[in-house]
């Protein structure tokens, strides 16, 4: 196994306070780099390279300007967009259009607008990463509830644009489609007897939920050289749920 090395590398990271964020952090925290983490939480972890900034990314204006005075100080090597919310799996005749919005507000327009903030630098210096988190729910229905499914979907079309538009100016980017992660986002399936979660596990060709440290671990791989080949690619980690729906 080729141990990777991010010493001196600039990550900028959302969703950081909890689940694949939180894994993803700790992980290129040890790998050597340097971390700018948001989330609308309060990030539980101190570090001498990490810096830490409590922003509701849905507020666009605010994000904006954070993510200015950011890139203003900062060249980033990399920017991870894993922030997301559930939609409680409302089909669309229950979903307000206050709800809809809110879930594409924070699952989808974050991405477009720290993407665009970081590209100049990357396209300028030839090479850079961007890792988009989208979900089964992006291949398939059922995964989530309308505003959910939609925006998992928009994040794949985003990330195969970016790739088409970007991969010769020396841009990487790529998706991840998780399958079922057992993180605070999935608390309710494991409530009470966890049947919910017992019947995830059964529906999955691996019979188990993978860690978010599974996830941090192939996000780690995709931003590294060793992967510099794959561009444009949504890669499931889901036990093989996709085999079978």
């Amino acid at each position: 196994m080729i141990e990777q090395n991010y010493t001196n590398k600039n990550i900028l990271l959302t969703g950081a306070a909890s689940g694949i964020g939180f894994s993803q952090l700790t992980t290129y925290l040890d790998a050597g780099a340097v971390v700018y983490a948001l989330d609308y939480q309060e990030i539980p972890l101190k570090h001498p390279r990490l810096h830490t900034f409590q922003t509701d990314l849905s507020e666009h204006d605010v994000l904006l300007a954070l993510v200015k005075k950011l890139t203003t100080a900062v060249n980033f090597d990399i920017l991870l967009n894993t922030a997301g919310i559930l939609d409680n799996y409302q089909p669309s005749m229950d979903t307000s259009l206050s709800d809809w919005q809110l879930v594409l507000n924070t699952n989808l327009t974050p991405m477009f607008i720290l993407s665009n903030a970081v590209l100049p630098a990357m396209l300028a210096r030839g090479y850079g990463h961007i890792i988009n988190m989208a979900s089964i729910a992006g291949f398939s229905a059922g995964g989530g509830g309308a505003a959910y499914t939609a925006s998992k979907h928009a994040i794949i079309g985003y990330t195969k644009q970016l790739a088409y538009d970007y991969t010769a100016l020396g841009l990487h980017t790529n998706a991840i489609a998780p399958g079922a992660i057992k993180t605070p986002m999935n608390a309710a399936d494991f409530a009470g007897t966890g049947d919910m979660a017992k019947k995830v596990a059964s529906q999955t060709p691996a019979k188990r939920w993978a860690t978010a440290q599974e996830v941090a671990d192939l996000t780690l791989y995709l931003t590294s050289p060793q992967a510099d080949y794959i561009s444009g690619t949504v890669l499931p980690i889901d036990g093989g749920w996709t085999i079978g729906h």
